[in-house]
């Protein structure tokens, strides 16, 4: 690690932590990650917090600040090629992992990747990135708001930064056994492991906390890097809604939305009047009623910037026209009108949507207006459908250069 003395407190604990339980536990194979997530594709998340993406992806810097054993890397290399990523954690442990994974996946085939052992409090000297991902890691500093600040002035003005922080609510079970494992002298260890294997194991079938790890934790906890993670890490917050906004603010962060918005749509849990009632809401009470109504939320994922992005509503017909289509790298299926979309749910493409998709794969790489693609479309038809496919995330849009 760079630097004679670690810059937060939790450090040397944690690192030593994670040479032990290299985490994510995903296994390492051969070739491109398996499935893609929108959340690590640049023209998908410019699309999300912006309306629009930027023309060109290619030369443009990421940070991911506590890559760990690389699976987020790995994503982020093969779904904006032509970046350059620099991915940094403080576990050597994890970084070989980590360096395994992107040689055997063609990673650096892909982007122009540096894996470093370092701290994300002492990259003053790097950036400025035009994107930082930071999953699962400021929750485990000493000093999380330390973290936050350090990462504000690496960000390009109007970057994006997509954090993932634990929730209170959804982690009620998984504190009690924390604070049982620590009283029975668990530590993260070996022998940690096999005393919280043990105790979820020999708990009474009707109690609680056994019940809610069979029901929702079982199948992710089954790697031992994932128990240990979960169960016996030595440094942890977790957040409410309001606290996690207050954080974000004393750092100059600006809330753009979740990263999982079907989380939160009240949908899931009312209906009728009730439903009705709380879409009158401002934005605000409508995430705040969602975490009251749902205990389930056990981490909150989602985008901010240091500056207030205004999304393009592409509600012009000229303008749309003129803009530049391209369709999302976090597809499953293409070519083909049954897809799964970038969530991974399945998607039915209509004829004229498929249609337009086509006539925009059978065009060279000098991408073209909307309005240039070859179909025999009115103006009007081709907009509408353009519609439909940007708001299911099919399709990106950039203005003409």
């Amino acid at each position: 690690m760079t630097g004679n003395s670690p810059s937060d407190g939790a450090t040397p604990l944690v690192s030593a932590f994670y040479d032990r339980f290299p985490y994510p536990g995903d296994p390492v194979q051969d070739g491109p990650p398996p499935g893609y997530n929108w959340r690590w594709s640049l023209d998908d998340i410019d699309s999300f917090c912006r309306g629009e993406r930027r023309p060109a992806i290619e030369g443009m810097c990421i940070l991911d600040a506590g890559c760990g054993t690389g699976v987020s890397t790995d994503y982020l290399a093969h779904l904006n090629p032509g970046t350059d990523i620099l991915a940094i954690d403080i576990s050597a442990g994890a970084l070989a992992v980590a360096r395994e994974r992107l040689n055997r996946s063609g990673a650096h085939q892909q982007a122009r990747v540096r894996l470093e052992q370092r701290s994300l409090l002492d990259l003053s000297a790097e950036g400025p990135f035009d994107h930082i991902n930071s999953v699962g890691v400021l929750h485990h500093l000493a000093e999380p708001l330390a973290g936050l600040r350090a990462l504000a002035p690496l960000l390009v003005a109007g970057g994006t930064l997509h954090l993932f922080l634990y929730a209170d609510a959804g982690r009620w079970e998984i504190h009690r056994i924390q604070r049982a494992l620590a009283l029975l002298g668990a530590s993260g260890d070996a022998e940690g492991l096999k005393l919280g294997r043990a105790l979820l194991a020999e708990l009474p079938e009707e109690n609680r906390l056994r019940q809610r790890h069979e029901q929702r934790w079982a199948i992710d906890t089954a790697p031992d890097a994932n128990f240990a993670d979960m169960y016996l890490h030595p440094q942890e917050t977790s957040y409410d809604l309001r606290g996690l906004w207050d954080f974000l603010a004393a750092a100059g962060f600006r809330f753009l939305g979740f990263s999982n918005p079907e989380q939160w749509d009240l949908s899931r849990v009312l209906q009728g009047d009730l439903l009705e009632r709380a879409q009158a809401l401002s934005q605000t009470e409508r995430w705040l009623l969602m975490e009251a109504l749902d205990p389930e939320i056990s981490h909150f994922e989602f985008f901010v910037s240091n500056e207030e992005l205004s999304p393009c509503s592409w509600g012009d017909d000229a303008a749309l026209l003129l803009a530049q289509p391209r369709r999302s790298r976090c597809l499953w299926g293409w070519p083909g009108q049954r897809l799964l979309d970038r969530n991974l749910a399945p998607l039915n493409l209509s004829e004229d949507q498929f249609a337009l998709l086509e006539a925009l794969e059978a065009c060279d790489a000098d991408a073209p207006g909307l309005g240039d693609l070859p179909l025999a479309w009115t103006a009007e038809r081709r907009c509408a459908v353009a519609r439909e496919l940007l708001s299911s995330g099919v399709l990106s849009l950039a203005r003409k250069a």
